[in-house]
């Protein structure tokens, strides 16, 4: 087991700069996930930490020992990637041994270490098969079983669920996650699906234009965003920002109700509010309008569970309210969290 860090890493592609100046920290044994939409660095600092992409600057740290001239055969690190990479000439049974033939494992103690890792995905009665004859869940298994066959000291984890459908990835995600805590690994993993980053992660870096914006737990991130990149990343719908002179207010959807609702409680803010379009979800109805005074015109989303049974009509006005403890305030021009604000 051991950490990654990263200090003030860097790189540039002639004048992008893909990761720009990242300060990360691991702590032992727990899964660190990098979120962020397409093109924020989150892969291509994966990379830089697998040897496969060689930084601009800073240093990488793994076991505490500097590895910005290690190979990535030397670093101990296993990567799984989103196409799985797996050889499609070879049977499951030499997909997984094909590491610890390269690392130079006794021929003789190579099928019981095989056995091992498919006995973990349960993949044992695919051994035989080639990866054309799999599905996508049973391929992502046997990429998962060559990587821990190295007994690595690192996972590095590159979208692997992406290439399923919404089911089987959910299930897949359990599986991984229950597969991390068995091993107790220390793991890095990417993706562009807060779902998956939140169900997955011990804690979740966001990051944007090559930086993190934030790093925390799940509940960190969503219910105390650092700024308002945070706060619109992660939702669904995402957090409601709206502006007033030189801040931004923003409160999240499923926090925003209509006033009864909130029964005789103070310190509750309340807003009129012309729903415009309403969608219904099974268990949740999305309330989609604009904002009266002091905030006209302002677009914003409310979602109600079922248990709020109020008729609510498009194109009526209403009061709707939020608790002022749910508020959060923005700097105008910086985007950054700042402390409470009159309304």
């Amino acid at each position: 087991m051991a950490t990654v860090e990263t200090r003030d890493i860097r790189k540039h592609f002639g004048d992008v700069r893909a990761v720009d100046g990242v300060d990360l920290s691991t702590q032992e044994g727990e899964l660190l996930v990098l979120l962020g939409p397409s093109g924020c660095g989150k892969t291509t600092l994966l990379r830089m930490i697998a040897g496969l992409e060689k930084p601009t600057g800073g240093q990488i740290l793994i076991g505490g020992q500097v590895v910005n001239e290690l190979p990535p055969r030397d670093r101990k690190i296993a990567m799984v990637f989103q196409s799985y990479a797996l050889y499609p000439h070879m049977t499951v049974f030499n997909n997984i041994a094909f590491p610890l033939k390269a690392q130079g494992v006794p021929k003789e103690a190579i099928p019981q270490k095989v056995e091992w890792a498919a006995s973990l995905f349960g993949i044992e009665r695919l051994v035989h098969r080639k990866p054309r004859e799999l599905s996508g869940g049973e391929r992502q298994r046997v990429a998962l079983a060559r990587a821990l066959v190295r007994e690595p000291a690192v996972f590095l984890f590159d979208e692997p669920l992406s290439n399923l459908d919404a089911k089987l990835r959910a299930s897949a995600r359990d599986e991984l996650k229950q597969f991390q805590r068995r091993i107790g690994t220390t793991s890095i993993y990417v993706t562009h699906d807060q779902v998956e980053a939140m169900g997955l992660g011990d804690r979740i870096a966001v990051m944007q234009l090559g930086k993190v914006r934030q790093i925390g737990t799940a509940q960190d991130v969503y219910d105390e965003p650092a700024d308002t990149f945070v706060g619109a990343f992660l939702g669904s719908p995402p957090m409601n920002l709206v502006e007033r002179d030189d801040h931004i207010l923003g409160f999240r959807p499923e926090q925003f109700f209509p006033r009864e609702a909130f029964g005789h409680a103070d310190r509750v803010v309340t807003l009129p509010f012309r729903v415009t379009r309403v969608e219904y979800l099974g268990a949740d109805r999305l309330l989609y309008g604009i904002l009266g005074s002091p905030f006209p015109e302002a677009k914003v989303v409310a979602k109600l569970p079922w248990t709020i049974t109020a008729p609510v009509e498009p194109g009526e006005r209403y009061s709707f309210a939020v608790h002022e403890k749910e508020l959060k305030f923005f700097d105008k021009a910086t985007g950054l969290r700042t402390g409470p604000r009159p309304i």
